[in-house]
């Protein structure tokens, strides 16, 4: 009896956590697929590294440009309708891309699929607010954003798939399981408590009201600078690695396998403690987290090859790894706590879309200035310079939500 009520969808710690999750995880799968398979698509297709750079960006630009619409939208028909619809566009993106036969086909789909997944993180964050309870809820979210680095560890396998299979079969693979997960997120229409008719707020009207809170703009904008600084970090550490510490690209990958390893583990860690050391006072640890990020970003700059790259490289990176790559959980349950409920989709929308501008603008300015001065050592500082803003904007200027 007890193993079945366990098992009920009445119970959000079981099926509800776990589809909040594998969202994420197909969502994720979606494009880090894509760019695991990067150099098999680009000689398919016959792109240049620029030709090959527009697919993120036009990924990253349709986040952008749908998150906030994508809260206004969570907060007017819901958690679960939300995350059903998103799983049919990034359903019709996999299977779009697998069958396109032009290069600009190729980039309506990945701007299909970065409209699917810009729906995923206000619904699953707005259903962690409205299905578990607020002493809990950072131990949710970071169980919920196990799906990030967890679907990541699955695109890595289809990249390796990609050397003994066509990538466009490999993609209607990940189809097939982003649809197969869409069916039994279904389930979640059973915990989605709708409010009543009176109490909902017109989409409009609900993004107007966050875009004018000055303590959510603060929060928002932050953020954008801190993913400036996550941004760069994922984007470069296997370049880093090898042009710099001339480290073998083996080694490198084994580094990015242990960030991702480590920040998966943080994500829940730093979400326990949330709740319990913090009380609750999320923005204290997310500053803490930030500002040792900082640190980490700076002693980054000593690595070179030899006995630095294991005494400064290893301690740096998977510093960053436990900080700048795992802080999320924790300032998702801070945007979706920041305004009254039946604000939270539309607050974690725009958060969203401060989030992807600054990972827009990140890469792009950290390879210009390596590209201009030959050496990372400036990135790196300017990058360390741009989450110390954030974290200062948070630690001095935002207002948690008591």
């Amino acid at each position: 009896m007890y193993a079945m009520r366990l098992l009920s969808y009445k119970n959000p710690w079981t099926i509800c956590l776990s589809l909040l999750a594998s969202t994420h995880i197909v969502g994720t799968a979606n494009i880090v697929s894509v760019l695991a398979m990067a150099p098999v698509i680009s000689r398919d297709l016959e792109l240049s590294a620029t030709q090959f750079g527009l697919f993120v960006t036009a990924y990253y630009g349709a986040q952008a440009f749908w998150s906030l619409p994508s809260g206004g939208l969570t907060d007017r028909f819901g958690v679960a309708r939300v995350i059903v619809v998103s799983h049919i566009i990034m359903l019709l993106s996999a299977i779009a891309l697998s069958f396109a036969s032009s290069y600009f086909l190729c980039l309506g789909a990945m701007f299909l699929m970065g409209i699917g997944y810009a729906m995923t993180n206000p619904s699953t964050s707005r259903g962690v607010l409205d299905w578990f309870p607020s002493d809990r809820r950072g131990l949710a979210m970071g169980l919920k954003q196990l799906g990030v680095p967890v679907g990541g560890i699955v695109a890595a396998g289809n990249g390796v798939l990609a050397e003994w299979f066509d990538w466009r079969f490999i993609m209607l693979w990940v189809a097939l399981g982003i649809g197969f997960n869409g069916l039994l997120s279904l389930n979640l229409l059973h915990f989605d408590k709708m409010s009543d008719r009176r109490e909902f707020v017109n989409p409009i009207k609900s993004i107007i009201k966050v875009t004018r809170d000055t303590n959510v703009n603060i929060f928002v904008w932050a953020n954008g600078f801190l993913n400036f600084g996550q941004a760069n970090f994922f984007s470069f550490l296997t370049l880093f690695l090898t042009e710099v510490a001339l480290a073998s690209q083996s080694f490198a990958g084994i580094m990015l396998g242990c960030v991702h390893g480590v920040s998966a583990i943080a994500r829940v860690v730093w979400g326990i403690l949330s709740d319990t050391a913090f009380k609750g006072r999320r923005s204290t640890l997310l500053v803490w987290l930030c500002f040792t990020a900082t640190i980490f970003l700076v002693l980054i700059l000593m690595v070179d090859p030899g006995w630095r790259l294991w005494a400064f490289g290893f301690t740096s990176i998977i510093g960053l790894g436990i900080t700048i790559a795992a802080f999320a959980p924790v300032g998702q349950a801070i945007g979706v706590g920041m305004v009254k409920p039946q604000l939270a989709g539309s607050a974690m929308g725009y958060n969203m879309l401060g989030i992807h501008i600054g990972g827009m603008l990140g890469p792009v300015v950290f390879g210009a200035m390596v590209d201009l001065s030959m050496n990372y050592q400036i990135s790196w500082l300017v990058t360390a310079l741009m989450v110390a803003i954030g974290t200062a904007m948070i630690a001095f200027w935002f207002r948690e939500r008591g």
